[in-house]
C-alpha cells in the first residue's frame, strides 16, 4: 500500500489520569530521568495502547539496534480516571517554565495535540529533524497541527462494525443507512458522545455532514451557530436506537457498543477499526463481525509523537521516534491492535489483517474542532440524550 498525503487533526476523547506503570517522575512530570540512557515516555489511552506500548518497549529495550544505547520507560495515563489530563500537565509544566524534566517523549492524538498548542504553541516541541528519523523517509502522512514538530506513527479509523450473519448488504451512505435504521427500530448504537472516540465520531459527522468542509478543521466558535441542523437530525435518529427496558440507551464507551454488537442485541454500531479487528483476531469478538464504511467516511485520525522542548533527554527520545517507524515496531502494532501502518505495507507481515491493509489512510476523514468538543458534548447530553 502506498502512503498519500493527507491532513491530520486529531478527534476528540478526554485523557484522564490514572496509576503511572513504569514512572520513576514525580507527580507532575518535573523529575528528569536518572540516567541519560534513560527515555521517559508519556502515553494515555486505552488498556490495548498500554498493552501494545510494553511490548514495543520491550523489543526497543532488548531486540533493537538501540538496545544497550537507551532505555524507554512507560508512564501511562488510562483514559477516563483521574483528574488530570495529560495535556494540563504539559501545559502547566511549559507555563512554570520547568527545563530538564522527565517529559522527554510524549504520544498525542484526539484534540490532545490542538489543545496543548493552542495553550503554549507549537514552539513547546522540538522542531523534528527529518536526518534524525530515517525510518520515516517516504511516509507521507503529516499533521495539520504543528507539521514540523509531530510524526504520525499509526493509524486508524471509526468505521461501522455489522453483523454479516444479520446484514447481508451494509449500508453504503448515510441516506442508506437511515433507511437501514427504519427497517430495522432498536438494531442500532452509538455510545455516548464523551465516552468515546467511535460516538464522538458518529454523532460529530452527523451534525458537520450539514456544514460547510472547512468546519470540521476548526476551534472557531462562530461554528456553533451551524449545529441546528445535524442535532435535529440526531433527534430524529433517537426513536430507532437500541432500547433496553422499554427506554432508549445510549451505551457508555466503545466497548459498550461492541459488546452489544457481539452479544447479538445490535447488528451494527460505529467503532475503531483497530478495536474491531484487534479483537476478532484475539477470538473475543465473532468472526461474522465485519466492517465497512460509509460515503461520506467517518472520522479517522493517527498518534503522534512530539518531543517538549523541556525535556531531558532529546536523542534518546529521536531513537524511540525512529524505532517506532521501523518494520519492526510498525508490524507489532498491527499484529498487536490492528493499527494502520504508516509505512509501505509490503515490506510488513500482514496475514490475517488484511482488512487493515485495505483501509486506505488517503480516504480518511480527519476532524479537529479542539474545544468546541466540550460545548458539543454538553449540547448532545442536554437535547439528545435526555430525550427518553
Amino acid at each position: 500500500m502506498k502512503m498519500k498525503r493527507f491532513g491530520a487533526a486529531l478527534l476528540a476523547g478526554a485523557m484522564m489520569m490514572t496509576g503511572l506503570a513504569g514512572c520513576g517522575s514525580s507527580d507532575n512530570g518535573s523529575a528528569p530521568s536518572t540516567s541519560k540512557n534513560k527515555v521517559s515516555l508519556w502515553a494515555t489511552g486505552s488498556d490495548n495502547v498500554r498493552e501494545v506500548y510494553e511490548a514495543l518497549i520491550e523489543d526497543f529495550n532488548k531486540n533493537s539496534e538501540y538496545a544497550g544505547k537507551y532505555e524507554v520507560e512507560l508512564n501511562f495515563m488510562l483514559n477516563g480516571t483521574g483528574t488530570q489530563t495529560l495535556t494540563d500537565m504539559l501545559a502547566a509544566a511549559s507555563k512554570a517554565g520547568q527545563t530538564d524534566t522527565d517529559y522527554d517523549l510524549v504520544d498525542l492524538g484526539g484534540d490532545d495535540l490542538s489543545k496543548v498548542v493552542s495553550q503554549i504553541g507549537e514552539e513547546a516541541f522540538v522542531k523534528l529533524d527529518d536526518s534524525k528519523i530515517p525510518n520515516a523517509e517516504g511516509v507521507e502522512a503529516e499533521s495539520s497541527v504543528a507539521a514540523d514538530y509531530v510524526q504520525p506513527y499509526r493509524g486508524t479509523t471509526v468505521v461501522l462494525a455489522y453483523d454479516s450473519e444479520k446484514v447481508a448488504n451494509p449500508p453504503k451512505t448515510w441516506d442508506e443507512l437511515v433507511d437501514w435504521m427504519k427497517a430495522n427500530p432498536g438494531r442500532f448504537a452509538y455510545n455516548t458522545p464523551g465516552t468515546g472516540g467511535a460516538g464522538d465520531s458518529f454523532a460529530r459527522t452527523s451534525v458537520y455532514n450539514f456544514m460547510d468542509e472547512e468546519a470540521i478543521t476548526s476551534d472557531d466558535a462562530k461554528w456553533e451557530e451551524k449545529w441546528d441542523d445535524g442535532f435535529k437530525y440526531l433527534a430524529d435518529l433517537h426513536q430507532y436506537m437500541y432500547t433496553s427496558g422499554g427506554s432508549i440507551v445510549y451505551p457508555n464507551k466503545n466497548q459498550g457498543t461492541l459488546d452489544l454488537l457481539n452479544q447479538g442485541e445490535i447488528d451494527m454500531c460505529p467503532n475503531w477499526a483497530d478495536m474491531v479487528l484487534s479483537q476478532r483476531a484475539e477470538g473475543t469478538l465473532k468472526d461474522t463481525i465485519k466492517i465497512t464504511q460509509l460515503d461520506p467516511a467517518l472520522t479517522g485520525s493517527f498518534q503522534s509523537l512530539a518531543i517538549p522542548t523541556f525535556g531531558s533527554n532529546e536523542e534518546g527520545a529521536y531513537a524511540f521516534i525512529n524505532y517506532m517507524m521501523s518494520e519492526s515496531a510498525q508490524e507489532i502494532m498491527v499484529k498487536q491492535m490492528a493499527a494502520i501502518p504508516l509505512i509501505d505495507t509490503s515490506k510488513i507481515d500482514m496475514t490475517g489483517f488484511e482488512d487493515v491493509e485495505n483501509l486506505d489512510v488517503s480516504s480518511f476523514r480527519i476532524m479537529s474542532i479542539g474545544d468546541l468538543s466540550t460545548d458539543f458534548n454538553e449540547r448532545w447530553d442536554n437535547e439528545i440524550g435526555t430525550l427518553g
